[in-house]
């Protein structure tokens, strides 16, 4: 599922359903398959975007290249933890499709405040794992 981060990304006009609508609908995708994307999975990628947001936004822009790169390994860690069973192919394709937009400092901080909106909506729609 790729949720788009810009309604205006020339004008850096975040989707306004973002952080509410978009956010929700990936929880219910997400939380709706069987055995796999436990939260505790889901939080390790999550504790990880987090961790690249505060580096971008605290390190100087020299470093930004090597943050993307790392940024890009989520990816193939998401593909092992779905071939491992730990993930569904719907999750993979969330973190491929975001970590895919993210050329700027900018597009980290809406990725990773989308994550967190859809980390709210997780826990509520499931509650137990």
């Amino acid at each position: 599922m790729i949720i788009e981060f810009w309604q205006d990304e020339a004008k850096k006009i975040v989707n306004p359903e973002i952080f509410s609508v978009k956010a929700a609908k990936l929880s219910e995708t997400l939380a709706g398959v069987r055995n796999r994307n436990k939260r505790t999975q889901i939080r390790r990628f999550y504790d990880e975007v987090l961790r690249f947001d505060q580096d971008a936004k605290t390190l100087g822009a020299e470093k930004w290249p090597d943050i993307l790169a790392r940024l890009h390994l989520l990816i193939p860690k998401a593909a092992y933890a779905q071939g491992r069973e730990l993930v569904s192919k719907e999750f993979v394709e969330f973190i491929k499709g975001s970590v895919q937009q993210v050329q700027s400092r900018e597009d980290l901080a809406v990725f990773a405040n989308l994550f967190e909106a859809f980390m709210g909506f997780y826990r509520l729609d499931r509650p137990k794992d």
